[in-house]
């Protein structure tokens, strides 16, 4: 059996404090802020269209937050362009591809959250 990872965090409101982390956790941002706002991420999910990124996906979670729960963190980009038929349909095409993406992140997010029971 492997020991549970740990990550040493430094917090404004509680000093250096030792934090559980994750199996799925692949990064920490140098942080220096309250304990509360302490988040675990995932790997990135960039999902591109033509070259250009439209969305990021990553699993997190706040284990110090009201409601420590892992959840899917989204966030869309400012993409815009005027599309002919033809890109219309690869563009639609592209969206189905994230939306299959995003549906295996939700199964994983469940089985995460089942095992936390």
């Amino acid at each position: 059996m492997t020991e549970p990872r740990t990550v040493t965090v430094h917090t404004l409101d509680h000093g250096s404090i030792v934090v559980p982390e994750p199996a799925w956790c692949t990064n920490h941002d140098p942080f220096d802020g309250h304990r509360d706002d302490f988040t675990h991420y995932g790997p990135e999910h960039p999902l591109h269209f033509r070259g250009h990124l439209l969305w990021t996906a990553m699993l997190v979670q706040a284990p110090f937050s009201p409601s420590p729960l892992i959840g899917a963190y989204i966030e869309q980009t400012g993409y815009a362009a005027t599309l002919d038929p033809a890109g219309l349909r690869a563009l639609a095409d592209a969206e189905q591809a994230h939306a299959d993406h995003l549906r295996r992140l939700a199964d994983e997010l469940t089985a995460l959250r089942e095992g936390d029971r």
